[in-house]
């Protein structure tokens, strides 16, 4: 028989405080009754001695504590998973949003999740090809990887996470493929943008979607993308699938847990988040990986919007130090028009070695991806130096290096949101930019493929 409790005491924004309670634990949930037969949520935030600190899951408006009472449900936060779970939409809470019925659950998981012991872990080396050239070609995705999206205000980043999740898929693999899209405090439009273009493309058929909206509680947020992995690791693990996760707004849910701990009177970190932060992140993106035995894997793609643009703030910073690498996206591309504005130079894939070659991708991939970085970095050297000192200053080599950025830019970068490129495309593309400069300025190449490929 589960205890119930009329000793509430007071309420602070979603902070409710409970005395006299036995036996409760932390992360235990709570569910809140009101005269009138309202039923309220929240969860078991903090325990000191007889008193329990709860975090309700609707906000605490209008609710009455003198008539109200608290009711220890004696079990933590659970989703109910299912592979009928792919094709449909639901809100942050794991609840149907599509007006379908409930979904007749294979089990019941812990949304918290047990972490991955490193020992079972497999290490990530199978080419993922979005059909991104800039990423595919550049800043490769393997399987199991952790790669977030850095972008800012007002940047097509949602855009980009559509086209990734139409596209994705695995190379000269048979395992099914499927996509766990989690909305984390978007606004209507975002949301109605997402399901749309799911539904118009048929990619909706291999995904489940979470959206949790702007006007939602805020507390709902911290708990999406738990509810997000806890759903992939169940196609992976046990139905066998790939899964991409991809995650957007991760700062939205920063400024959740930012507001709870405001709430909670805890001493700040940098700019207002919780000194818990980077440890609290961690939890999200150490749920990426490959187990040793399982066929099925989830790879992460968390997107992110920068505050002010700036790549110090303690979000992409943190975010930065735990996951394999980033996307960043450009400004500067973006006002040229160019999509998807990926910045290929200061974007990083740690796994992009193991995941390309012979057999997964190209045997030239590694020696064109190096060249094509090294000739674009010089490039846009080139390109400053020709503002300061004039064009006429340049040598007739720095000009075609110049050339060569632009049109690396033009036709490299900028491939619109419906374009999809296969790896051979995407490197193809590469060689015929490369034939842009002199065959002795492309040192990073070995000459057995510049004999193969390098034909002017």
């Amino acid at each position: 028989m589960l205890k119930e409790y009329k000793t509430i005491k007071e309420v602070v924004g979603p902070l409710m405080l409970v005395e006299g309670v036995e036996g409760v634990k932390y992360d235990e949930l709570v569910a809140i009754e009101q005269e009138n037969g309202e039923t309220r949520n929240g969860k078991v935030l903090e325990i000191n001695g007889d008193r329990a600190l709860v975090q309700l899951f609707g906000g605490s408006a209008g609710l009455q504590i003198s008539t109200s009472k608290a009711r220890f449900l004696g079990k933590r936060l659970e989703i109910a998973v299912s592979e009928d779970m792919l094709g449909r939409v639901f809100d942050g809470m794991g609840n149907p949003r599509d007006k379908g019925s409930p979904v007749i659950p294979k089990k019941r998981i812990n949304v918290n999740g047990n972490p991955i012991n490193p020992v079972a872990r497999n290490y990530p080396d199978e080419f993922i090809q979005t059909g991104i050239s800039a990423i595919d070609g550049l800043n490769t995705l393997v399987r199991g990887q952790k790669l977030p999206v850095f972008s800012a205000s007002g940047l097509p980043h949602a855009e980009l996470a559509a086209q990734i999740a139409r596209q994705a898929k695995v190379l000269n693999n048979e395992s099914k493929f499927a996509v766990v899209f989690a909305g984390i405090g978007i606004t209507f439009e975002e949301a109605d943008f997402f399901i749309t273009d799911f539904r118009k493309t048929g990619a909706i058929e291999r995904a489940v979607l979470f959206m949790n909206l702007a006007n939602d509680p805020a507390i709902e947020r911290i708990a999406t993308p738990r509810m997000a992995l806890t759903t992939a690791e169940y196609l992976a693990f046990e139905c066998g699938m790939h899964v991409l996760v991809i995650m957007t707004d991760i700062t939205n849910y920063c400024e959740a847990l930012r507001e709870v701990s405001a709430a909670r009177k805890e001493v700040p970190g940098r700019r207002g988040y919780p000194g818990y932060l980077y440890t609290d992140l961690a939890t999200i993106y150490e749920r990426a990986g490959r187990i040793i035995g399982k066929e099925g894997s989830i790879t992460q793609i968390p997107i992110l919007t920068m505050p002010e643009d700036d790549k110090t703030h303690p979000i992409p910073d943190l975010t930065g130090y735990i996951t394999e690498g980033q996307i960043i996206l450009s400004r500067e591309l973006y006002k040229k028009g160019y999509s998807p504005p990926i910045d290929v130079l200061p974007s990083l894939s740690r796994l992009k070695d193991k995941g390309i070659g012979k057999g997964k991708t190209r045997i030239d991939h590694a020696d064109t991806m190096n060249q094509l970085f090294s000739a674009y970095a010089r490039g846009k050297e080139a390109k400053e130096l020709s503002i300061i000192l004039g064009e006429a200053a340049l040598s007739e080599v720095d000009r075609k290096f110049a050339n060569f950025a632009d049109e690396f830019e033009k036709q490299y970068v900028n491939q619109s949101f419906i374009t999809n490129r296969s790896i051979e495309e995407t490197i193809e593309l590469g060689w015929n930019l490369l034939r842009l400069l002199p065959r002795n300025e492309l040192k990073r190449i070995r000459d057995e493929f510049l004999d193969e490929h390098y034909k002017v």
